[in-house]
């Protein structure tokens, strides 16, 4: 689409990304349902991404505006202990000082996520060591079935290339998007179901894991200078 440029994110960029993540966090748009504080869904979804790796981070622009973005990292193994040592703490400190955790919302989904947490739900197998590099990616409803998605992908897909990543993987609670990324050379690594919006929804959500082997030769090469190989999953 040639009124759509994706460039590089952009401090200015960093409400309209927060914006699309609050509005896509949950199935059907109905985040009001589960939480009412879009700054603490916007925190836990972009922040790190936005504030710690912005490097690492794209955005869809239509006459001047976000309209869509792909996020993520280069390596999770780096952005989990940023989350832990820099992230959590403050984190719930703004829950505590939004009066988060006085709201029967918040504790009836905190219920429900421990429950699903408890039946292992929220388990899965660990991909990082073959694909270290995560994305994230919204785009705003209204720009929807433009192919605007697929150009992101690729986008993002020949950046991890030239920075020499050997594979990136994510995960879904989109049923929409499995067709999707498979088409886009995506391979289904781990599948599994989650209740823990079934209280509001009435549904269990599918839950995937995808993962791309990106074929960097640059990777490759350091690898095997380091006398390392690859883990076959």
């Amino acid at each position: 689409m040639p009124d759509i440029v994706i460039r590089k994110f952009e401090l200015k960029d960093r409400s309209q990304v927060r914006r699309i993540s609050c509005e896509t966090s949950f199935p059907d748009g109905d985040r009001g349902l589960f939480i009412d504080d879009d700054e603490i869904i916007a925190d836990a979804l972009t922040l790190y991404y936005t504030d710690y790796e912005p490097e690492s981070c794209f955005v869809a622009v239509h006459e001047d505006k976000v309209v869509g973005y792909i996020i993520g990292t280069k390596d999770v193994s780096r952005m989990e202990k940023v989350f832990s040592k820099c992230i959590l703490t403050q984190f719930i400190k703004k829950a505590f000082d939004r009066h988060l955790f006085i709201k029967v919302k918040t504790w009836r989904l905190f219920f429900y996520i421990t429950m699903s947490a408890l039946r292992g739900e929220f388990y899965a197998p660990r991909f990082s060591a073959k694909y270290p590099a995560m994305l994230h990616i919204n785009i705003d409803k209204a720009h929807r079935g433009r192919q605007l998605g697929k150009r992101l992908i690729e986008h993002y897909v020949n950046f991890f290339k030239e920075q020499g990543v050997r594979g990136v993987h994510f995960g879904t609670i989109s049923n929409g998007a499995k067709e999707f990324f498979l088409k886009m050379g995506f391979q289904l690594l781990y599948e599994s179901k989650r209740s823990y919006l079934k209280y509001r929804t009435g549904k269990i959500v599918p839950f995937y894991i995808f993962g791309k082997d990106l074929g960097s030769r640059k990777a490759e090469k350091m690898y095997a200078q380091n006398g390392l190989r690859s883990i076959s999953l």
